[in-house]
């Protein structure tokens, strides 16, 4: 694993529609620091996935600069290309279903040439056993639980060895006890391997649980109005959610957000952006 470190600086994105011109982005700048677990909050349609999109390579920006590491990703000229450094988490399920959990789990590393079927194996044994997945590498996907398969996405992922992991709302749609073990299983799993980290999320609970900093976005145009430090002991676990500290900073990033949730209710923002 060799995690890098993330630059956002003054991006912008426009899409055309109907109505003409639609600014998601403006003069967006978020630093993220190697290993860190960072966290972006914002309403519906303030441009939170179309900034993961553009980190990775899934569309282009039309203003400001994305780096890597120190490299240059992305500017208006040049789109980013996907890659095996920067490895994507959905919201929906995209393992292969004729696959078994570990072929699914050993698939990008053979297929890159970056280890032996062997090697491949052997890690991924480990890295599911570490995500309590261990006597499922046979089954398939459609034989697990929703939040079975989610683990064997994260576990994909962070055998791929990504400078960046990026979690789309990995969790969205899950009842509130799996949603609450899959934030500690993410969270052990983060604390072994250690990789940058950037996190979509519309819950401000789940991104106080888990994120080393959350950035507040403002509503369309999509900027970024504070960044605060979770300054709560890892390992996390689930009574921290009842301590004084956790619900303090779950009060100040509410009172971020909600001014901006609601002028994004008013003006009929969606979720495109």
């Amino acid at each position: 694993m060799n995690p890098a470190s993330l630059q956002i600086e003054d991006v912008a994105k426009s899409y055309r529609s109907q109505s003409g011109e639609l600014l998601a982005l403006a003069s967006c700048s978020i630093e993220i620091a190697p290993e860190e677990l960072h966290v972006i909050v914002g309403p519906s349609g303030c441009g939170k996935t179309t900034l993961l999109n553009a980190v990775a390579g899934f569309q282009g920006i039309d203003g400001g600069v994305i780096r890597l590491g120190g490299e240059t990703l992305c500017t208006p000229e040049r789109q980013a290309e996907p890659g095996a450094d920067r490895v994507v988490v959905f919201q929906h399920s995209t393992l292969f279903p004729w696959r078994t959990v570990l072929d699914n789990v050993t698939y990008g590393p053979v297929i890159q040439g970056r280890r032996s079927r062997a090697e491949a194996r052997s890690l991924a044994r480990e890295r599911l056993s570490q995500a309590g997945l261990a006597g499922l590498e046979d089954r398939y996907p459609a034989e697990l639980s929703s939040g079975a398969q989610r683990r064997v996405e994260i576990v994909r992922a962070l055998v791929n060895e990504p400078r960046v992991l990026l979690l789309d709302e990995p969790f969205r749609g899950m009842d509130q006890i799996t949603r609450d073990l899959m934030h500690e299983a993410l969270l052990e799993l983060y604390d072994r391997a250690r990789p940058t980290v950037l996190f979509i999320t519309h819950d401000i609970e789940e991104a106080v649980f888990l994120g080393s900093r959350v950035t507040a976005m403002s509503a369309r145009p999509g900027r970024v109005k504070a960044t605060i430090e979770v300054d709560l002991p890892r390992p996390r676990e689930a009574g921290l959610r009842a301590s004084a500290r956790f619900n303090e900073l779950l009060a100040d990033i509410l009172s971020l957000v909600h001014d901006e949730a609601n002028r994004a209710f008013v003006a009929g923002d969606r979720e495109a952006a």
